[in-house]
């Protein structure tokens, strides 16, 4: 873990995820032995730009976003193929019960059980959801997918 390592991603955390071993290192205010880091290190990893006072956190970022994608871990394992930057776009919004709380209401499409208007709303809002807050995810998913913006 360093602040001069590649930007953790979720493709990163997959990539992790299909191998059978994984030692991370975490240096603490200054740093690991430059010698060491030349002798066992393969990759460079960040979690930002910025700098904390030790890897242990970052560590423990990396290690839950893995350990996520490891069959077996999640009790449905859809659950990590349908979350934000699995399809590069961020998730739709969530709703639980009651179906109506202090005159807010769930949207209607999530009640009607048609589960193909459903996904289509669900995409709508990720797409709208992704444009507002990461415009950068948003023009990489459409340079991706020329063809659902025509």
């Amino acid at each position: 873990m360093t602040p001069q390592g590649y930007t953790f991603t979720q493709k990163m955390a997959e990539d992790f995820a299909k191998e059978d071993n994984l030692v991370i290192l975490c240096g603490h205010y200054e740093g690991i032995d430059e010698r060491a880091l030349e002798n066992i290190v393969t990759d460079y990893v960040s979690i930002g730009d910025y700098v904390l006072t030790g890897g242990e956190l970052p560590a423990m970022v990396v290690i839950d976003t893995i350990s996520r994608l490891v069959p077996g871990v999640l009790n449905n394992e859809e659950s990590a193929e349908t979350e934000s930057f699995s399809d590069g776009l961020l998730e739709y919004p969530q709703y639980t019960r009651p179906a109506d709380y202090n005159g807010q209401s769930v949207p209607e499409v999530l009640l009607s059980g048609h589960h193909a208007n459903i996904e289509k709303w669900r995409h709508e809002k990720s797409l709208e959801r992704t444009k507002k807050y990461r415009p950068d995810l948003y023009e990489e998913y459409v340079k991706k997918h020329p063809d659902e913006f025509r």
